[in-house]
C-alpha cells in the first residue's frame, strides 16, 4: 500500500513538472531578453497576459469533471492535452523569436490552454486519490514538482538557452513532455474517490461555488496570502540586470539557486502543515511573507549588488513562496465539493492568478514610477494587511468523509 501511494505521488510528480517546464522556461527567458531590450517594467509584465488560459480554465473545468469518472477517463483528457502542448512547442522551435514573434506569442498562448486541461484533469484525479487529511503531502509534490519544473524551465533551459539558442533547444522541452507520461501509463491502479453525487458538473456549478456560506473568508483569503510576496518574485530577474546581472547570472541565481529553496521549502511545509495543523500554518506563514519585503527594501536602500546579499534575499522570497503555495494549494483541495473537484479547485487556482497577475502589473507600474523601493513597500503593505486578515479572520472549512 505504502508503495502503491509513492508510486502515485512520483506519478503527480511528474505531471506537475511536465507542465511546468515549458511554461517557466517562456516566461523566464522572454522577460530578460525583453529588458535587455530596453523594455519598460510594465511592458514586461503584460507579457503575463501570456497566462490568460489559466486565468480563465475554469471556464472549461466543469466539462472535464462532467467527463471524468474513471482512471481511464483521466489518462485520456491528461495524454491528450500534454500530446498536443508538445506539438505546439515542436512547432514553435521551428520559429524565430525576432522575425516571428507574435506568431510565437500567439502559439505559446494555445500550448497554455492545453497545459491548462491537463492541470484541471490532474488537480481533480489528485483531490479523488487521497483522504484530507493526507492532502498536505499531497499538495507539497504539487508545489514541489512545480517547482522542479521552474528549475529546469527557468534555470537549467535558460543557462542551456544562453548556449544553444532557440530552435536548437525547444524540440528537446516538447520530447521531455512527453517523457513525463511514462509513469501515468503505467499506473494501473488508483483509488479514487467515490462520488456521492451522480449527477453531472454544469457550468452553473461555477456560480453556485460562491454561494456556499461564508465562502468570502477563502475568496479574501485567497487573493490577498501572498499578493505582498508575488511583486517582488515578478521582478526579481529585472531588478538583477538593471543592477548588473547577465541572463546567465540570472539562470544561476533566480532559476537554480532560489527555485532550490522553493522545492525544500514546500517539502518542509508539507511536513510541518499535517502536524501543527492547518490554522496555525496559516498564520505563520503569513508573518513570515513580511520578511521578503522588509529586506529587500534594505536592500535597495542601501545600494548593495554583493552576492550573497542577492542570494540572502532569493532564498527568502522563493523559500516563503514554497510554504505559501503548498499551504494555499492544501487549502483549497480541502473545500472541493463532490463531483466538482476540477472545478472548485481550479476556480480557487484561479483567484490566486488573478490576484498575483493585478499584483504583478500594479507593483511593475509602481516600480516604473517610484524605482524598486517603492515597489517593495508597497508590498510590505500588502503583506502586513494579509497578516491581520488570518490573524482576524478564521479560514472557511467543510465536513468531509474519508475513503473507505
Amino acid at each position: 500500500m505504502k508503495n502503491r501511494q509513492t508510486y502515485t505521488l512520483f506519478t503527480f510528480f511528474t505531471l506537475y513538472i511536465a507542465q511546468s517546464i515549458p511554461m517557466s522556461f517562456f516566461s523566464s527567458a522572454l522577460p530578460v531578453l525583453m529588458r535587455q531590450g530596453a523594455y519598460s517594467l510594465l511592458a514586461i509584465a503584460l507579457l503575463k497576459l501570456i497566462k490568460i488560459p489559466w486565468l480563465i480554465k475554469f471556464l472549461w473545468s466543469p466539462i472535464v469533471d462532467s467527463r471524468t469518472e474513471s482512471l481511464k477517463d483521466y489518462k485520456q483528457w491528461i495524454f491528450g492535452a500534454e500530446v498536443i502542448y508538445a506539438i505546439i512547442i515542436f512547432i514553435v522551435a521551428t520559429l524565430s523569436i525576432e522575425a516571428d514573434f507574435t506568431l510565437i506569442i500567439i502559439l505559446i498562448i494555445l500550448a497554455f490552454i492545453s497545459s491548462a486541461t491537463q492541470d484541471i484533469a490532474t488537480d481533480a484525479m489528485a483531490a479523488r486519490s487521497f483522504d484530507r487529511k493526507d492532502t498536505s503531502l499531497l499538495n507539497s509534490i504539487q508545489s514541489m514538482g512545480s517547482f522542479t519544473g521552474s528549475m529546469v524551465g527557468g534555470g537549467f533551459l535558460l543557462l542551456l538557452f544562453h548556449k544553444f539558442g532557440w530552435n536548437s533547444l525547444l524540440p528537446w522541452v516538447a520530447i521531455f513532455v512527453l517523457m513525463a507520461l511514462i509513469p501515468l501509463f503505467f499506473i494501473k491502479k488508483i483509488k479514487l474517490r467515490e462520488r456521492k453525487v451522480k449527477q453531472k458538473a454544469k457550468p452553473k456549478d461555477m456560480l453556485l461555488f460562491f454561494n456556499q456560506k461564508n465562502i468570502w473568508r477563502q475568496v479574501v483569503f485567497l487573493l490577498l496570502y501572498y499578493a505582498g510576496l508575488i511583486g517582488i518574485l515578478s521582478n526579481l530577474s529585472p531588478f538583477l540586470v538593471d543592477i548588473g546581472y547577465d541572463i546567465k547570472e540570472i539562470g544561476g541565481i533566480v532559476g537554480i539557486f532560489g527555485v532550490s529553496f522553493g522545492i525544500l521549502c514546500a517539502f518542509i511545509s508539507g511536513i510541518y502543515i499535517r502536524k501543527i495543523g492547518k490554522s496555525l500554518s496559516r498564520k505563520i506563514i503569513s508573518f513570515l511573507i513580511i520578511v521578503p519585503a522588509v529586506y529587500f527594501i534594505w536592500l535597495s536602500s542601501s545600494g548593495s549588488t554583493d552576492l550573497i546579499f542577492i542570494l540572502i534575499g532569493v532564498a527568502l522570497v522563493w523559500g516563503i513562496y514554497g510554504m505559501s503555495s503548498t499551504l494555499i494549494n492544501t487549502s483549497a483541495m480541502d473545500i472541493v465539493r463532490d463531483g466538482r473537484e476540477g472545478t472548485d479547485f481550479t476556480l480557487q487556482i484561479v483567484i490566486t492568478h488573478l490576484g498575483a497577475m493585478i499584483i504583478t502589473i500594479v507593483s511593475a507600474s509602481i516600480g516604473d514610477a517610484f524605482g524598486y523601493k517603492g515597489l517593495f513597500l508597497m508590498q510590505l503593505v500588502i503583506a502586513l494587511i494579509s497578516f491581520l486578515y488570518v490573524l482576524l479572520f478564521k479560514p472557511y472549512s467543510v465536513k468531509y468523509e474519508t475513503m473507505n
